[in-house]
């Protein structure tokens, strides 16, 4: 079964980033093959990690909750589903890509996502590493019955918004009973003064795991201007460095 590290917390603080980081990392340390998933509805790992994204989840369960009729005949629907998600699932050197999209509309979906739900605890047998980028209300995580994730990382900046927002996701994955081994508080974009003693005191308070900080990284900022994928970034990048003297410590 896959080892599964998922990346979630309020938005703007570097989640995308960071998986791409973490996927770099594998990559580079041949920690293949890697599953990504970009479970944000407002989908860009694509964008970091230089791969192009034809549809996504989301697209595959309008289309056939609203057009049974394009099944093709003779084929089911679990088929057609399956059919489908193989073709939407971006092959990589290393890593595959799925994109989940939108979340669901008005309509009922019950049936789709419960052949999703087993179509992915199938599709990930087939990776050693499954990378998920979450959005901050875990929704994605929530629909994961069959298997657990091994790491959960919750990544703010430096600001208390931010620590609040990551303590609620680790309360709402213990609300929800998520499988869940281990949960860790990373904190991106930190100046070279390091955390303000506020900050330090309000994650003491709230009891957040601190597995360590990223320095805010000019190369980073530079390769977004260029809209260059974070797996170009140089070795020599200190928040790559940091990230994996962060991931050595997790015991993958």
């Amino acid at each position: 079964m896959a080892f599964t590290i998922a990346v979630a917390g309020k938005g703007g603080t570097g989640k995308t980033t960071i998986s791409a980081l973490i996927i770099k990392y594998l990559l580079e340390k041949k920690m293949t093959p890697i599953l990504a998933v970009d479970a944000d509805a407002n989908s860009n790992l694509n964008e970091v990690l230089g791969v192009k994204v034809v549809d996504s989840i989301g697209g595959v369960r309008e289309e056939i909750t609203k057009n049974v009729s394009s099944i093709p005949s003779g084929m089911s629907k679990d088929a057609y589903l399956e059919l489908k998600i193989q073709e939407i699932l971006v092959e990589a050197s290393g890593f595959d890509l799925l994109t989940m999209g939108r979340p669901e509309g008005p309509g009922c979906y019950c049936y789709v996502n419960n052949i999703l739900r087993r179509y992915m605890d199938i599709l990930a047998k087939n990776y050693r590493y499954v990378i998920m980028d979450n959005e901050a209300g875990m929704e994605h995580l929530s629909r994961r019955t069959t298997y657990g994730v091994e790491r959960l990382l919750l990544i703010s900046d430096t600001s208390p918004r931010g620590i609040w927002a990551a303590a609620r996701i680790r309360d709402l994955v213990k609300e929800l009973e998520l499988k869940v081994e281990e949960t860790y508080l990373i904190i991106n974009r930190v100046p070279k003064e390091g955390l303000s003693p506020i900050l330090k005191e309000e994650i003491d308070k709230l009891n957040l795991n601190l597995l360590g900080t990223l320095p805010l990284d000019e190369q980073i900022l530079e390769m977004d201007l260029k809209k260059r994928p974070i797996l170009e970034l140089p070795g020599d990048s200190c928040a790559f460095r940091a990230i994996s003297g962060l991931i050595e410590k997790l015991n993958l």
